[in-house]
């Protein structure tokens, strides 16, 4: 009986959302220097799957354009969350990107060798608009958020701006030079 319980405990809170989640904001120059790749690109697939207890959902993202990192034509980027076998799991602060969506994506691939978004939602500007100067935008986090120098909770603000002007600072991040 304390068996079927403690499944069930467990079995219920996979399938409960987490409601918090705790911040450091990160600026557009942190996450430049913290990235290990930084590309435009399109989500074209997704996929769900368990890793230990945790689902992450699998994003297939095509580059369009690269500006740190290295030559591939395509990635796969996981995000905390999804849906597998019949079971739900959502974290606060994750993305969740839809097939044909375009984003400029600050990424990070870890000793495991996940890639994953910075700053989990902090580290995708979505492109929008056409031209050859389209508009990139960073939504405001709603979650909680840290100041890394004074541990001190700040409000995170939504960063819009010219893709010409978000090249300029990813360079300048960069040491002048794209890679």
């Amino acid at each position: 009986m304390k068996r079927r319980f403690l499944f069930a405990l467990a079995l219920v809170s996979c399938a409960l959302p987490l409601q918090c989640a705790t911040l450091e904001r990160l600026s557009l120059d942190d996450m430049v220097a913290k990235s290990t790749a930084i590309v435009r690109g399109k989500v074209t697939g997704s996929s769900a799957a368990f890793s230990g207890p945790v689902i992450y959902t699998h994003y297939t993202i095509q580059v369009s354009e690269r500006f740190k990192g290295g030559q591939q034509g395509t990635l796969d980027v996981v995000v905390p969350g999804g849906t597998a076998n019949n079971l739900r799991q959502s974290f606060a602060g994750a993305p969740v990107l839809n097939t044909g969506d375009e984003f400029v994506f600050f990424l990070f691939t870890g000793r495991s060798g996940l890639t994953t978004v910075i700053g989990l939602s902090q580290g995708l500007f979505a492109v929008s608009g056409g031209g050859a100067d389209p508009t990139v935008t960073r939504q405001a986090s709603h979650e909680l958020m840290l100041d890394p120098a004074t541990a001190r909770p700040v409000k995170d603000e939504t960063l819009v701006m010219k893709m010409s002007d978000l090249r300029a600072r990813i360079a300048a991040g960069l040491g002048g030079t794209a890679k």
